[in-house]
C-alpha cells in the first residue's frame, strides 16, 4: 500500500504540465495551478478517493478545494532526504535544515496531542513497564483523527452466555438504551459516540491516571506522564465529553493532589467556572500510604461540575445508614419524618410574611388560614414565648395541605403544634468519611471476591461512585465511564437499579487488554443476579494492530518484516518516504530496538489507527456484511 505522498506523486504525474523532463514533479508549476483553482488539476485530484478525503471538504452539498492545505502539504521538504540518522532525536517537518517545531518564524499554539494506549514508550514513560505511547500530533495530522470509526466484534453478553447481537435497544425517543461496553483509544471512542449520544448523557463519571508516578512494578494507567502532555491528554478528552452530556447533566472526576489545581483549571475553561458545584474531599484509606517522606495521603478529590447549573438538581435522598433510620415513616412517596412546622433558628422579625396564624378544627383534621368558628388560632411561638416564624409563607403552607403533607398534634401541655412531612434527604458535605469509601475493602477486595482473581491496582470503592450516582441520576439516565478500568462504574449503575429498581443504562470505554477483560468479567458477574446484560463493542483496528505488532517484537528480524509488510499493507504518514528509509537501512539498524520500534509506529499515519465510518464499504478495509448492518444502526 503506497503512503499519501507516494500516491499525490503519482497521481500528480499524470498531467504533463507538472513533470520536468527527467520525470520530476515540478512542485512551483503544481502550486501556481492550485492557486488559479486549474480545472484539470482539479479533477486529477478529484479522481482518486483518497487524496479527495485528504484535500476538500464538504459545506452542504458543495464539494470545496482546500488549496491552502494543498499547497502547504506539496510544498514540505521529501521526509529526511539525506540522512537518516536525524531520526535518532526526531522525526518531523523540516525548513531546509530546521525542523518546523523549532523554526523561529513558526508560532505553535496548544497542539492537539493522543496518549494512544499501547505504543511504545517515550523518554517520560521510561520507569513504566506497560505500553503506553504519547505522541504530539500537529493540525494537519489530525485531519481525519476524530472521524466516526467503524465498530465490529459485536455482541450481547448476559448471565448465559454470549449472543450474536441482532441490534440495539431503544426508546421511545430512539435513543440506545443497551449497557455499552466498548474497546479502543477513550479520546476517538467518544468522538464516535457523539452523534448517538450528544446531549444526552446525565453523568460522566471518570476516574483518570493521577499522573502521580506510581510503583513500576504496578500495572494500572500510565501515571508517568509529562506534564505538559497529562494537560492535554485531559483537556481533549474533557472538551469532547461535554458535548455529550444533558444541559441538566454533571461530570465528576476523581483526582489526587498532584493534578488537581491544573485539572480545576481546565475544566473550570471548559465547563465554566460558574457551573463548578464543588470539590469534594474522599477518604479511601485513613490510615495513610505507607513509605511517605512528607504527609501519607489518606484521601482523593472529586471535582463535580454542571453541564449548566441554572438547569442541575441533585436528587434529595440520604447517604448515611444512620441518618437514613430517621426517616421511620412511609407513603406512596417514598419515606419520610414528621417535623415541626416553626423554624426555630428565625424569629418573627427576621422574615417577612413568616409570622401568620393557621387555625386547626377541634378534631385537629382540617386547616385554614382564614379565622373560622371552632377552629383554634395557631401561631408560631416556641415552648418558651419566643415569637418565630413558619418555615413557608403562606402560599407555601397551602401547598404543603394540598399534598397531605401537614398535620396537628396535642403536646403534652395541651398545646396544638403543627408538623409537616420531610421526605428521606440530607445535606450532602464536601467531606466523605464513612468507611464504606475505603478503597481496600470495597475496591481490592470486592473485586477480587468478584471475580476470583487480583488483577487491576487501587479500584475505586463502589460505593464513592455509587452515592454519586445516587445524587445525580435518576430511573432512566444514561451513565458515562470513559476510563472504565475494572469496571466500577458500570457495576454501581446495576447496584443502584437493583435498589431502587431503575432503568439506568451505562456507557464504558477501555483500551487495555487487561482492563477490558476484568471489566466483561465484572459486568458479567454482577449482572447474573441482576437480570441484566450488556452490548460488547470494538473500535475496528486498523493502524492500531500495527502498533501492536511492533510493541510485541523482541527481535531485529521480526522488526524488518514488519516494516516490510507495513509498507505494503499500512496506512503510512504522508511524511514518511520508504525509498529513503530503504536507502538508509544501515542508519536505522544502527538504532536500539527501543528506538526503532519508535520509529516505526510514528511512521503510521495516526488518521487510521482505527477505521473510519465513512469506509466502512471500502473492500479493502474487510468490514462484513453483519458489521456494516450493526454500524447502520448504531449510527441511525
Amino acid at each position: 500500500m503506497k503512503n499519501i505522498f507516494e500516491q499525490l506523486t503519482n497521481l500528480l504525474k499524470k498531467d504533463d504540465r507538472l513533470v520536468s523532463q527527467d520525470s520530476a514533479l515540478l512542485k512551483n508549476q503544481t502550486q501556481e495551478l492550485a492557486r488559479k483553482n486549474d480545472p484539470e488539476l482539479i479533477k486529477i485530484l478529484l479522481s482518486d478517493k483518497t487524496i479527495k478525503q485528504h484535500f476538500f471538504f464538504e459545506v452542504g452539498k458543495t464539494l470545496i478545494f482546500d488549496k491552502e492545505k494543498f499547497i502547504r502539504f506539496i510544498s514540505n521538504k521529501k521526509f529526511l532526504p539525506d540522512s537518516y540518522t536525524a531520526f535518532k532525536n526526531k522525526i518531523g517537518l523540516t525548513v531546509g535544515d530546521e525542523y518546523v517545531s523549532e523554526n523561529k518564524e513558526v508560532v505553535l499554539a496548544w497542539p492537539y496531542k493522543d496518549c494512544v494506549l499501547e505504543g511504545g514508550m517515550t523518554k517520560e514513560d521510561q520507569k513504566r513497564n506497560e505500553i503506553f505511547y504519547n505522541e504530539t500530533l500537529a493540525p494537519d495530522d489530525i485531519n481525519r483523527l476524530l472521524d466516526a470509526k467503524v465498530f465490529t466484534n459485536f455482541k450481547r453478553i448476559d448471565k448465559k452466555g454470549e449472543h450474536k447481537l441482532d441490534g440495539f435497544k431503544r426508546d421511545e425517543k430512539g435513543t440506545i438504551k443497551d449497557n455499552l461496553i466498548i474497546k479502543g483509544n477513550n479520546l476517538l471512542a467518544l468522538a464516535s459516540l457523539k452523534k448517538e449520544f450528544a446531549g444526552k448523557v446525565k453523568l460522566i463519571y471518570i476516574d483518570p491516571p493521577f499522573n502521580t508516578g506510581g510503583a513500576s512494578e504496578t500495572f494500572t494507567y500510565n501515571n508517568n506522564f509529562n506534564h505538559s502532555t497529562w494537560l492535554s491528554f485531559i483537556k481533549n478528552r474533557l472538551e469532547i465529553s461535554k458535548s455529550l452530556l444533558r444541559d441538566d447533566g454533571f461530570i465528576a472526576i476523581a483526582i489526587d493532589h498532584v493534578e488537581l489545581f491544573y485539572l480545576g483549571c481546565i475544566a473550570d475553561e471548559i465547563f465554566g467556572k460558574e457551573n463548578r458545584i464543588g470539590l469534594i474531599t474522599i477518604v479511601h484509606k485513613p490510615e495513610g500510604r505507607q513509605h511517605s517522606k512528607f504527609f501519607s495521603p489518606s484521601n482523593e478529590y472529586m471535582l463535580v461540575y454542571a453541564r449548566n447549573k441554572i438547569l442541575a438538581e441533585f436528587n434529595q435522598i440520604v447517604l448515611s445508614e444512620e441518618k437514613k433510620k430517621e426517616f421511620t415513616e412511609k407513603d406512596t412517596g417514598g419515606n419520610f419524618k414528621w417535623k415541626n412546622f416553626i423554624r426555630g433558628d428565625v424569629l418573627k422579625t427576621d422574615k417577612d410574611g413568616g409570622f401568620y396564624p393557621i387555625f386547626v378544627s377541634k378534631d385537629l383534621k382540617n386547616f385554614s388560614l382564614l379565622e373560622k368558628s371552632g377552629y383554634s388560632e395557631v401561631l408560631p411561638i416556641d415552648n418558651v414565648g419566643n415569637e418565630r416564624a413558619w418555615i413557608v409563607l403562606p402560599a407555601g403552607f397551602e401547598d404543603k395541605l394540598a399534598k397531605g403533607e401537614i398535620k396537628a398534634e396535642l403536646n403534652k401541655h395541651k398545646k396544638i403544634e403543627i408538623f409537616y412531612k420531610i421526605r428521606e434527604q440530607q445535606v450532602f458535605t464536601t467531606h466523605w468519611v464513612d468507611k464504606r469509601y475505603n478503597f481496600t475493602a470495597h475496591g481490592t477486595n470486592l473485586l477480587s471476591k468478584i471475580i476470583g482473581e487480583k488483577s487491576v491496582s487501587y479500584p475505586k470503592s463502589i460505593y464513592a461512585v455509587f452515592d454519586t450516582l445516587k445524587i445525580m441520576t435518576n430511573n432512566e439516565d444514561i451513565v458515562l465511564d470513559f476510563f472504565a478500568g475494572s469496571g466500577t462504574t458500570g457495576h454501581a449503575t446495576l447496584e443502584l437499579n437493583k435498589e431502587d429498581g431503575g432503568r439506568r443504562s451505562f456507557i464504558l470505554v477501555e483500551q487495555l487488554n487487561e482492563h477490558i477483560d476484568v471489566c466483561i468479567k465484572r459486568i458479567k458477574k454482577v449482572s447474573e443476579y441482576g437480570n441484566a446484560d450488556f452490548v460488547y463493542m470494538e473500535l475496528a483496528e486498523w493502524n492500531e494492530e500495527w502498533i501492536e505488532k511492533i510493541e510485541k517484537a523482541k527481535t531485529d528480524k521480526e522488526l524488518a518484516k514488519l516494516w516490510a509488510d507495513m509498507k505494503d499493507v499500512a496506512f503510512l504518514s504522508y511524511k514518511v518516504d520508504p525509498k529513503s528509509i530503504d536507502d538508509n537501512a544501515k542508519d536505522f539498524t544502527d538504532l536500539s530496538i527501543a528506538d526503532r520500534k519508535k520509529f516505526l509506529i510514528e511512521c503510521l499515519d495516526k488518521n487510521q489507527l482505527y477505521v473510519n465510518l465513512s469506509e466502512i464499504e471500502d473492500t479493502e478495509y474487510g468490514v462484513s456484511k453483519e458489521d456494516r448492518e450493526l454500524n447502520k444502526n448504531f449510527y441511525v
